[in-house]
Parts: structure tokens; C-alpha cells; sequence
């Protein structure tokens, strides 16, 4: 027995073409879940408090994105003056989505439109 035969799977190079016959089908809705989650853990938010659209567009996935923004409490104001402006906030994330997003669905995204339906503010936590 040689030591390929021993080999585990997992230690075999994905980028190695298969020889066997067949192809590869994802669907639709797996691509959503994985764009759902991927947004919701790069905006810091719930995964229900994120809402995707993903279709097919010009060769590639096109990306739309709806959810709050978490925001610091604005009582804290040093908080709010490290806190970057709302549009940069959003341009560094559609940047963040859309390579995370190519490298997991390996897929060219082509468009990512971010919208931001409000805000998340932290819970003040009470002092007994």
C-alpha cells in the first residue's frame, strides 16, 4: 500500500483537476446563506437582521445588501469621535463583502449595493 492510497482527502490539493466525470452544481440558496452570513459577520450584526439579493450579472454575482449599522452610544462621546463617518463605514465594508464573498463563493463579484436601514445601538447595561 503506498502512501497515497493512505492519504486522508482532506490533505489532497483542492486546485488538482478532477478526473473523474461529472460537475459541480451549487445552488442559489446556498450562495444566499453564505453571502447572509458572511455580511452579517463583517457588519456586526444578527444573521436575521441582514436581508440579501444575489443574481447573475454580467459574468459574475451581483450582491444587495440591506441591514442596520451598529452605531456606538451616543452618550460615549469619545466613542463617536473614533468611529469613522457612516459612508466610509459603508465603502469599507461593500470593499471588506466583495473579497470575502469572491474568495468564498469563487465567484467574480461584479456589484455589491450596501443599504443601510438604520441604526443598532448598543443596550446600556444597568448598574445594580
Amino acid at each position: 500500500m503506498s502512501a497515497t492510497t493512505v492519504a486522508s482527502p482532506a490533505v489532497a490539493a483542492l486546485d488538482a483537476p478532477s478526473t473523474a466525470p461529472g460537475g459541480v452544481r451549487v445552488r442559489e440558496r446556498v450562495i444566499e446563506k453564505v453571502v447572509r452570513e458572511t455580511s452579517a459577520v463583517t457588519i456586526g450584526v444578527p444573521r436575521d437582521e441582514v436581508h440579501v439579493e444575489v443574481a447573475e450579472w454580467g459574468g459574475g454575482l451581483a450582491v444587495r445588501i440591506a441591514a442596520r449599522l451598529p452605531i456606538p452610544d451616543l452618550a460615549d462621546t469619545e466613542a463617536i469621535r473614533a468611529e469613522a463617518p457612516v459612508l466610509d463605514r459603508a465603502r469599507r465594508i461593500q470593499t471588506a463583502l466583495a473579497d470575502e464573498l469572491a474568495r468564498l463563493t469563487g465567484r467574480e463579484i461584479r456589484r455589491i449595493s450596501f443599504v443601510v436601514t438604520g441604526a443598532i445601538i448598543p443596550q446600556r447595561k444597568r448598574v445594580r
